[in-house]
């Protein structure tokens, strides 16, 4: 997949003019964390910090997947998002 089709999907996001909801958030998080870094690093965040430790468990969530695969999961989530 051309990198280009998967900026294209992260520019398309940032334009996004209804709220999809958490879940969809932390899944285009995780799968875009994925995309552009691999496997999640760093230790999980503690009790006090619900929201990193959301964002780190939605990455760790695609642990394993390549980061090409990832890309085409977020592109074919974004393009569901986007379609009328």
């Amino acid at each position: 997949m051309a990198s280009a089709e998967f900026e294209q999907a992260a520019q398309a996001v940032k334009e996004l003019t209804t709220d999809p909801g958490n879940e969809v958030k932390l899944r285009l998080y995780g799968l875009y964390k994925q995309a552009t870094e691999g496997d999640v690093t760093g230790s999980r965040p503690g009790f006090t910090n619900p929201v990193g430790r959301q964002k780190h468990d939605a990455w760790a969530r695609f642990a394993g997947t390549s980061q090409e695969a990832a890309q085409e999961q977020y592109v074919a989530l974004v393009r569901d998002l986007t379609s009328p």
